[in-house]
């Protein structure tokens, strides 16, 4: 009860903190108008009060000078500088903080805070998530200009934080183990993933985007990409193929929307407790998801402390600097997460206790820095921009998310005899990767598929990125009809 009290005043103190850095650009708006208004009256008194201290001009110059240069006359000019420095202040200190990297950096880490924090405290949070709650309050403050809409420290996050998060997620990526322990649920994971390829080539066909121009088919890409393995697979994609900011942030803000819905409907479609086929067996412990899961005869991972923190910056700094090297020496053309995932999921494997002890340290690393990219996003994007592509995006999403489950039950259900339950959860880790699956199956009393529902979303991670840009030709052309 006391540690629930002391989560909901920080959530509280972190909302206070974002009013409090908001409070220079309203009072900026205001005192603009005064300054505008003031000057404009005093130029006014004083050419009423004192003709004789304007020049005087021959013919209809004079007209023009008291019209708009009145304020060059000596006495005039020293009281609208007075006016000026006295109240334009706001407005210099928010053009300074938007010029103040310090200030961004600060604001996007609130954000980032708050969407974590409203997801474990809220129930509005949890439906729609963390991601989006950062992005949706980084719009606004964008918007009403309290961060601006582009700045150095959103292609700092972009460049650095992005790629560094892509092997932290995959840490825990050991194929061998994902093969062996996942058991009939990596067949569900397959048929889900095809799902996908099938609703988004169908869904691209059906609705194309056409409000989002040439970005339309790198979209449906992404898309692909989200809901084979998750969210850092969008990430991937959209570094990839070099998307626009807004428009990544529309399509985000779309697709979560849709995925939040989706999460409800699998949820209501899921018996509880009901009986599973044969999988791997874990103690039930009623653990909380960002509590380690106990595993019989593994490897545990380490608390989070410096010495991991550290050791888990330096594997996946040196991850990206080689997957970068590679990348410009075999395909300069593509962006180096792709070489990046696959050496991390290679390396993974071929030294699973190393990565195993730093799985949950990598995994919160890489949780901040893919909030951190959320909330850069929605900085980056125009609100009117995201109406104006939202009623496309998400129709785009409707459709994929629909003709997804309905191939998953017919080829899973019918065709396959797969059981209903593994084929939900397999979902869930195709749409949501293996956070939202174990948390599925913990919510649903399913012991037995709390592990492989974590070893086929890290999969997910591992390969989704790959198969959605094997899309590009196919979407190029479905785009050029």
């Amino acid at each position: 009860m006391a540690s629930r009290i002391a989560r909901s005043w920080i959530a509280r103190m972190l909302i206070i903190g974002t009013y409090i850095l908001a409070f220079p650009t309203f009072s900026h708006s205001f005192s603009t108008g005064i300054v505008k208004q003031t000057s404009t009256r005093s130029c006014r008194d004083e050419r009423n009060a004192n003709p004789s201290s304007i020049p005087s001009l021959s013919n209809g110059a004079s007209k023009r000078f008291l019209s708009s240069n009145f304020e060059f006359h000596p006495k005039n000019r020293r009281r609208v500088t007075s006016l000026n420095m006295g109240l334009s202040t706001p407005a210099a200190v928010v053009t300074s903080l938007h010029s103040n990297n310090n200030f961004i950096i600060s604001v996007l880490s609130v954000l980032a805070a708050c969407g974590i924090s409203m997801e474990k405290n809220t129930k509005v949070g949890k439906a729609i998530s963390a991601n989006l709650v950062t992005m949706l309050l980084a719009l606004l403050l964008a918007n009403v200009g309290v961060i601006p809409f582009s700045s150095p420290v959103y292609g700092i996050i972009n460049k650095i934080f992005v790629p560094l998060a892509v092997p932290l997620f995959l840490f825990d990526s050991d194929l061998k183990r994902v093969i062996s322990d996942a058991g009939s649920l990596l067949a569900a994971f397959f048929v889900g993933a095809i799902s996908t390829i099938i609703g988004t080539l169908g869904s691209f066909a059906l609705v194309p985007m056409k409000s989002l121009g040439d970005e339309g088919w790198k979209v449906a890409s992404a898309l692909a990409a989200r809901h084979i393995g998750g969210a850092i697979n969008f990430v991937a994609v959209a570094d990839t193929l070099n998307i626009d900011g807004g428009v990544v942030g529309a399509a985000i803000a779309a697709d979560n929307v849709i995925v939040a819905l989706y999460f409800a409907f699998l949820f209501y479609l899921a018996t509880p407790g009901s009986s599973i086929g044969p999988n791997t067996t874990l103690q039930n412990n009623d653990n909380k998801l960002d509590e380690e899961i106990d595993i019989p005869g593994e490897t545990k991972p380490c608390p989070i402390t410096a010495s991991t923190i550290a050791y888990s910056m330096a594997t996946a700094s040196c991850l990206v600097t080689v997957g970068s090297m590679l990348t410009k020496i075999i395909c300069p053309s593509i962006s180096s997460m792709v070489l990046t995932s696959l050496l991390t999921v290679v390396s993974a494997t071929s030294l699973p206790n190393w990565f195993m002890k730093l799985r949950s340290t990598g995994l919160a690393i890489g949780i901040l820095f893919l909030q951190l990219f959320f909330a850069a996003s929605g900085a980056s994007g125009s609100l009117v921009l995201v109406l104006r592509q939202a009623p496309s995006l998400i129709a785009f999403c409707t459709l994929q998310l629909g003709i997804h489950f309905g191939v998953l039950v017919t080829m899973g259900k019918v065709m396959f005899n797969m059981n209903s339950n593994e084929l939900y959860l397999a979902s869930n880790a195709n749409v949501g990767g293996p956070t939202t699956a174990a948390a599925m199956a913990q919510a649903k009393e399913w012991p037995r598929l709390v592990l492989p529902a974590i070893l086929v979303g890290v999969f997910g991670y591992a390969t989704a990125t790959a198969a959605a840009l094997s899309l590009q030709p196919i979407l190029i052309k479905l785009a050029a009809r």
